[in-house]
């Protein structure tokens, strides 16, 4: 375990009668991006919370760089940097001392070197310009970035961010990309939660996939590439005989298909070559107009997990 940033063991959490995180078995592993990636309400904010002790868990445990939580957590906080449920400001002070008075809190810090933190900070997100403004006067995207700023006020080895993107314009989006691989190339680990499909898939080496409290897979995103699978799409007037002959190959999930005045079946091809496909298509009579190979979406791999669709704009 030791090559694990973050892990959980049947961690729960329940509200009332209703359990929100379910028996979870989470791995980070060290120097990941891991993308924690679930629609909604599916759990994990509630879970970010636990790992950084904002919340009990009713159950189960978790630990933190090596430690368990939230026994340890005056060893572990100072390691780690969060941006949880939306950053919260003093509205009439300004971007550089709101991040100054986040700064004095923390007792490890040094006053004569807080000023070049706290720049340090607002230029790495891209905030130096808007250093003075007031935030009441920030956007919700110039909010987030501070929110940011906050968590790289010093070296860290782990930083959680819940819906870093949330506010952000699309060239915001992009810088916010790009300070996440940069992070993860200084040696951080991130465990970024989001429901943007495209952007886990932009930023991410690891996923862990949520439903309904559930963490309903995990693993590389290279894994979940090659778990997602091949379709075949057959253009046919013969839909019943080449959905039988699909079948009966073992191709999994023969679904019938119409667009326009085109007419065909679509399914898995599993482990069956597709010149073996074809072949027994025209054995069997079927006038074939078209075949296509194609890899299954990430998007349709989520969804088929969670039953539910996700946002793919970035």
């Amino acid at each position: 375990m030791s090559d694990l940033a973050v892990s959980t063991s049947g961690l729960t959490k329940r509200f009332g009668s209703q359990t929100v995180v379910d028996h979870i078995d989470m791995a980070v592993p060290d120097g990941a991006v891991y993308g924690f990636l679930g629609p909604n309400g599916s759990g994990k904010t509630t879970t970010l919370r636990m790992l950084l002790g904002l919340a009990d868990a009713d159950a189960g445990q978790a630990r933190v760089l090596g430690h368990e939580v939230p026994t340890a957590l005056s060893r572990v906080l100072p390691d780690v940097g969060a941006l949880v449920e939306g950053p919260a400001f003093y509205p009439y002070l300004s971007g550089s001392d709101n991040l100054a008075r986040l700064d004095a809190a923390d007792p490890t810090t040094q006053p004569r070197t807080r000023a070049a933190r706290v720049a340090a900070a607002l230029d790495r997100v891209g905030l130096a310009n808007a250093a003075g403004k007031r935030v009441k006067a920030y956007s919700l995207g110039m909010k987030q970035r501070l929110g940011i700023a906050g968590a790289l006020l010093r070296p860290r080895s782990l930083l959680v961010l819940d819906e870093p993107t949330n506010g952000l314009d699309p060239q915001g989006t992009r810088e916010v990309r790009a300070l996440v691989r940069s992070l993860a190339e200084d040696g951080s680990t991130v465990l970024v939660s989001s429901h943007l499909l495209a952007e886990v898939e932009q930023i991410c080496t690891h996923v862990g996939v949520m439903s309904r409290g559930s963490l309903v897979a995990q693993g590389t995103l290279a894994d979940f590439r090659a778990e997602s699978g091949r379709h075949v799409q057959v253009d046919t007037p013969d839909v019943v005989v080449a959905t039988d002959v699909l079948g009966g190959l073992g191709l999994e999930d023969p679904v019938s298909t119409i667009e326009g005045d085109s007419s065909g079946v679509r399914a898995l091809l599993g482990a069956q070559q597709p010149e073996q496909v074809v072949a027994a298509l025209v054995g069997a009579g079927v006038r074939v107009r078209g075949f296509a190979v194609t890899h299954v979406s990430l998007e349709d791999r989520f969804v088929s997990l969670t039953g539910e669709g996700f946002d793919v704009a970035g």
